[in-house]
């Protein structure tokens, strides 16, 4: 008979081939190959790579593009998601915040695609509803999709708009997880709404808080989709030009297999950079 702690074994084996099939060995790959100097077959070992690759001017806009998506998108995305998911959760009647859950959750369940073509009929700088908008208060009409100056905020606002579903139900979630009784004695106490929010919602929903940004975060580093689906395969002159994008351009474009497993190294570097920072900094001020 197998002992206790051989049978768990056993039973993480199907995983763990799994994990280091899809997962670890790529990872290995793909750093290794990053230090091969040679596109031919055969493996020379050297950093050229990495010196082409920051002296690429297409890669240094792509990742500051990427650095300034991650650094509003996320943050953007799970405030705005918090203020929805409190309002929710303050809604009395179950059928009506059931009605507004299914309707914020909704975008997270409909094809990107669908939803790409929709705002770029809402982003469409002859017809869009958003310029209409922007024209009832005397703002001229803006070229969101094919001008460098606009293309960015357009991105950020289409991505912001595409994640409130996800942070908005782990958060409305997390809210209505909490002891009714911490409001009770609030009350009482006389402390205001925003004292309250502030000082028990915040501080009771802050693990989620932290896991959804987190998320967030490291889906900002990875963004490609929503660009595709925007702008069609566009860079507007590098504008909306992203890391992935760059590293699938090397790869399937130029087949400089090197430079872009280099372009991935660096970019799993920083996101297990920023996610080690970010929850170190948060640690402190997250109540368990």
């Amino acid at each position: 008979m197998l002992k206790k702690g051989r049978k768990g074994y056993i039973y993480l084996l199907p995983a763990l081939i799994i994990l280091g099939v899809f997962v670890f060995y790529p990872i290995i790959t793909t750093i290794v190959g990053s230090f091969d100097e040679t596109k031919a077959p055969g493996f020379v070992f050297g950093f050229d790579s990495y010196r082409y690759l920051f002296q690429d001017k297409r890669f240094i806009q792509s990742l500051i593009n990427t650095c300034i998506y991650a650094a509003v998108v996320p943050a953007l995305s799970v405030g705005i998601s918090l203020l929805l998911a409190n309002s929710l959760v303050n809604i009395k009647n179950e059928k009506v915040r059931g009605v507004f859950q299914s309707i914020y959750f909704l975008p997270y369940v409909t094809s990107l695609v669908a939803i790409g073509v929709v705002w770029s009929w809402l982003f469409n700088s002859e017809y869009g509803i958003i310029n209409y908008l922007l024209g009832l208060v005397g703002i001229n009409p803006v070229n969101w999709l094919n001008d460098p100056k606009y293309a960015m905020l357009a991105l950020i606002i289409f991505a912001v708009w595409k994640s409130l579903a996800f942070n908005t139900l782990i958060l409305t979630t997390g809210i209505a997880s909490i002891n009714p009784q911490y409001y009770q004695a609030a009350k009482i106490d006389q402390a205001t709404d925003g004292t309250i929010f502030r000082k028990i919602t915040i501080k009771l929903v802050s693990p989620m808080i932290v896991y959804t940004y987190i998320i967030s975060l490291i889906a900002a580093f990875k963004v490609y989709t929503e660009v595709y689906v925007l702008f069609g395969g566009r860079t507007l002159d590098g504008a909306v030009s992203t890391v992935v994008r760059y590293i699938i351009d090397r790869f399937y474009g130029d087949q400089d297999f090197p430079l872009a497993f280099a372009a991935a190294v660096v970019l799993l570097i920083i996101i297990l950079t920023v996610t080690f920072v970010q929850r170190t900094i948060s640690r402190n001020k997250v109540h368990y």
